[in-house]
């Protein structure tokens, strides 16, 4: 579909002048207003996601993070005011409002016992009933989950955190998680904020962020928006997740909480240490009582791991005379990660009618990789249980990699009689650095290796002959050296207007708006290659491996032999002229600039008509985007620079109907794009002799028509089961082709690119459940059952050009990391001393790459995995607690597959992780 063009400038000047003029021509509203703040009666903690509501007028809003709500536009008169949060009965009070004045009304909650009010807003229930409190009140579909159930999980980081929910899922990198899914949907399918502001991504291709940069300590919640409203970006498919840092106003007055701890990998018999430390107070300045807050944190997690590797990459030959292994590869990892973070936040009431922040986010990620590895070729494909004769190489990788992410927002809230005005500007930076390093150090049998044979086609272990383990049987071949740096910065800006008002005794509101981002990206690739060893000065001793050779790694998956040292390499290398050695090819085909910009705005409106909220709406987005990369036929470079512009609409509408004050059913219908990945998007064009492989600049984005329709009912504290059905429908879906043959490429034996495809659809099911067995008498009454669980179909058409038939084919496939079903169980058990949880996530298999479009059995599948983690934690004294977690009970290892589960693409164990730490807080 061509995209079609607007000239954004005036819409956007029309809209506001027309919503101006219908606001200035109606009735006059009443000023007064009220307000208050909802806290626990013993902690004094606020509590967020409560409804408060005057029950004459049927008007009602949702108490914010520091428990504060306002009612605006409220005539005078006396009203009920009630105040419903889950686990306590329903708080009413009379109250008398008057015109141009402000009442102020509080509550408290008031359980029976300081006990039960731990429950409800502390501990594992407490945690929960936050975020189901949350769920409940929010106008769109989200799921929610607050710190404090963060720390309940032995979960290093936000992705982690996240695989929790319901409908999400997540990727994880040498066992850790990394990239979260949602509702079946890839990561490069979500949107991630930070306060609301748009997170760019530190990985040089791609949209998707990787969460395991940020430490989940620095976090306050997580918030997931599964539908999206008209005054939110529109660049998602599956979801938004909204990171929420710490906010002073949080918590009432003095609070701090200190974690020490250790872990110990089994794998790697490596012990790693953390601290991290969190505080937030109110002080008052001016004339204000409590008018400032300031939060901050510091995070840090130097963690030493490994894992244990056997791959095939898909290197099987399926033919009708049986299936033979033609290549695989023995890994060897040792990792250390050290993640850090900080945070650094201020609030400032200005007065009763304005509020001013500034919030401040930074992580630092540095992955310090050591690669063994050890390459077999057969030089024709053998059986399982055959011999056959092997090239055999042995290579090196010792690389660091350091990922940052920084994000800095200044904004406000005004009010102005019935007016609101929202305001933001915000700074988001991320980048990606590999400092130069041996990415391939590459060492060759002299001769090819007879008798080589495997067993399990599954988990390949190798048979080798003697000669495999001597090191003067390798000789070094090629050194590859590699550097790299990415940027990507993103600026904006965002004003909205909101005015509540009467229609026909009916509350109502409108909001528009606008919202200004600018994004550029930038890919910088070095690379050097040494070899022709013997024509730089190199005798055939100094070849020898015998002068390279390191001990042999502690590798668990067969025989392995000596590994390679960093340094002796190094020194090798240190008397050539790196100049003679620099690939400018290499180094320039993967460089690239891109600029992004859009432009949007938006117009909703919300009435309630008696148990019914309607929310109805538009957003219009222009995006303009610009690149520059290079063109290299064989012979000379030459820039390449390409435009592309398109627009967008979004109508939206979400219904939500009140059965009860505990049950409720929603509904929505909304439109969203996920714009192409910069690797997509990069205007690079390679030419080998006839071969071809090229970005595509004039990509459209995969847009999406959405429909929901759920169910939700709480019961008591931190209880709830809700069920939800979702369906998505795909246009415009990327993936990678081959357009050798076609009219453009007929010369060419291969021309790789990436296309849109006619459509996609996802579908399914999401289930959730958890309830505080408090109905039980003591002890039992301590036990929490949680669970949830999300069936999902996916199906997308893969179109290629068969030239034999000269002919456009088609294929079905399904959707890149959609598992079928996805679900969590957590069962756990509490009192006022002592806590524990087993919590276990399951993901069925998914597609994680089509490496042929034409063939379908060469489509690598990740296995289903299940993962067992264990948390117990015990009070020494009210603020002190000190916990142990166990990860991967099971030790679960990563398995990928082709053409069935039996054959081997990739099989990886991570051994099993423990936690011994401490913590200390003080309220």
């Amino acid at each position: 579909m061509k995209p079609t063009q607007h000239r954004a400038p005036a819409f956007k000047r029309n809209l506001l002048l027309s919503v101006i003029a219908a606001l200035t021509a109606g009735q006059a509203w009443a000023d007064g207003q009220i307000s208050g703040q909802l806290t626990a009666q013993v902690s004094g903690l606020p509590l967020q996601g409560s409804r408060v509501r005057i029950e004459e007028l049927n008007v009602s809003t949702v108490t914010a993070r520091d428990g504060r709500y306002t009612l605006r536009g409220i005539e005078p008169g006396r009203y009920t005011l009630s105040v419903s949060y889950l686990g306590v009965q329903t708080l009413t009070r009379q109250v008398e409002v008057s015109d141009n004045e402000t009442l102020i009304s509080n509550f408290q909650i008031k359980p029976a016992t300081p006990e039960a009010e731990y429950v409800i807003v502390m501990g594992q229930a407490g945690s929960l009933n936050k975020a189901l409190n949350v769920q409940r009140s929010a106008d769109n579909v989200v799921s929610a989950v607050s710190a404090d159930a963060i720390g309940q999980l032995p979960d290093t980081n936000v992705s982690e955190a996240l695989q929790r929910l319901p409908g999400l899922s997540i990727e994880r990198d040498q066992g850790e998680g990394r990239y979260v899914r949602v509702r079946g949907l890839g990561p490069d399918y979500n949107a991630v904020t930070v306060n609301g502001v748009n997170l760019p991504s530190p990985d040089s291709g791609r949209r998707a962020v990787a969460l395991d940069v940020i430490p989940s300590d620095l976090l306050e919640s997580l918030v997931v928006s599964k539908t999206l409203t008209a005054d939110m970006d529109a660049n998602s498919l599956g979801g938004s997740i909204d990171i929420q840092s710490l906010s002073a106003f949080d918590r009432d007055g003095m609070f701090y909480s200190f974690i020490a701890e250790g872990s110990y990998n089994e794998l790697s018999d490596s012990t790693s240490p953390k601290l991290a430390l969190t505080a937030s107070d109110q002080f008052s300045i001016g004339s204000g009582t409590n008018n400032l807050g300031i939060a901050g944190g510091i995070s840090w997690y130097d963690r030493e791991f490994g894992s244990d590797n056997v791959e095939t990459g898909g290197g099987w030959d399926f033919d009708d005379e049986g299936t033979l292994l033609e290549e695989l590869e023995q890994r060897d990892y040792l990792i250390t990660r050290e993640r850090s973070g900080a945070t650094l936040n201020f609030d400032y009431k200005l007065s009763d009618n304005t509020q001013l922040y500034w919030r401040n986010l930074y992580s630092r990620y540095t992955d310090s990789e050591v690669r063994l590895a050890n390459i077999f070729e057969f030089e024709e494909g053998v059986a399982p249980g055959e011999a056959g004769v092997a090239e055999v190489a042995r290579e090196l990788k010792d690389r660091e990699e350091t990922q940052e992410i920084f994000s800095t927002a200044f904004g406000g809230s005004s009010r102005l009689n019935n007016w609101t005005i929202d305001y933001r500007a915000a700074l988001s930076e991320s980048s990606e650095d590999e400092p130069r390093h041996v990415s391939g150090a590459v060492f060759e049998a002299s001769d090819a290796f007879e008798s080589v044979s495997f067993t399990d086609t599954r988990q390949p272990h190798l048979s080798t002959p003697a000669a495999f383990l001597s090191v003067d049987s390798y000789e070094m071949a090629e050194v590859e050296k590699a550097g790299s740096g990415t940027n990507d910065e993103e600026r904006s800006f965002q004003l909205d207007f909101t005015r509540d008002f009467f229609i026909a005794q009916h509350s109502a509101q409108l909001k528009f708006g606008g919202k200004y981002r600018n994004r550029e990206k930038d890919n910088d690739v070095e690379i050097w290659v040494y070899e022709d060893f013997d024509e730089n000065g190199f005798s055939d001793d100094q070849l020898l491996m015998s002068h390279y050779a390191a001990d042999a790694p502690d590798y668990t998956l067969g025989q392995f032999g000596p590994g390679i040292d960093t340094a002796a390499v190094a020194s090798a290398l240190a008397g050539l002229n790196e100049e003679d050695f620099y690939s400018d090819e290499d180094s320039t085909i993967e460089d690239f600039d891109v600029e992004e910009t859009v432009s949007a705005a938006y117009v909703m409106g919300r009435v309630d008509l008696n148990s019914l909220r309607l929310i109805a709406g538009v957003r219009y987005e222009d995006t303009e985007f610009s690149s520059m990369g290079t063109r290299f036929d064989g012979d000379e470079f030459s820039p390449l620079a390409v435009d592309n512009q398109y627009d967008n609409w979004f109508p939206s509408v979400h219904a939500r109907y009140t059965l009860g004050e505990n049950t409720q059913l929603r509904g929505s219908w909304t439109n969203s794009l996920v714009r192409p990945n910069f690797e997509q998007l990069a205007p690079n064009f390679v030419i080998d002799d006839e071969e071809a492989e090229f970005g595509n600049p004039l990509l459209d984005p995969m847009e999406s028509e959405n429909f929901d329709v759920g169910f939700e009912h709480y019961m008591g504290v931190a209880g709830v089961v809700s069920v939800y059905a979702f369906y998505k429908d795909i246009d415009n879906f990327i993936y990678q082709t081959d357009l050798a043959g076609t009219d453009q490429y007929g010369d060419y034996d291969e021309a790789i690119t990436f296309a849109n495809g006619d459509a996609a659809e996802v579908s399914g099911v999401e289930l959730a459940f958890s309830k505080q067995l408090d109905f039980l008498p003591a002890p039992f009454s301590g036990f929490l059952v949680s669970a949830n669980a999300t069936f999902s179909d996916s199906e997308a058409n893969l179109s290629y050009y068969d030239a034999d038939e000269s002919n456009w084919l088609s294929r079905d496939s399904k959707l890149p990391s959609q598992s079928d079903t996805t679900g969590n169980l957590s069962l756990g058990y509490e009192s006022s001393s002592f806590s524990v949880r087993l919590a276990a996530n399951y993901k069925s298999e998914y597609l994680l790459e089509v490496q042929d479009v034409t063939d379908a059995d060469a489509d690598v599948y990740v296995d289903e995995q299940t993962q067992l983690d264990l948390s117990a934690r015990y009070y020494l004294t009210d603020g002190v607690q000190v916990y142990l977690e166990a990860l991967n009970l099971t030790d679960e290892p990563y398995y990928a597959y082709v053409n069935g589960r039996a054959y081997n693409a990739q099989y990886e164990t991570y051994g099993l992780t423990f936690k011994l730490g401490l913590t200390v807080t003080n309220f």
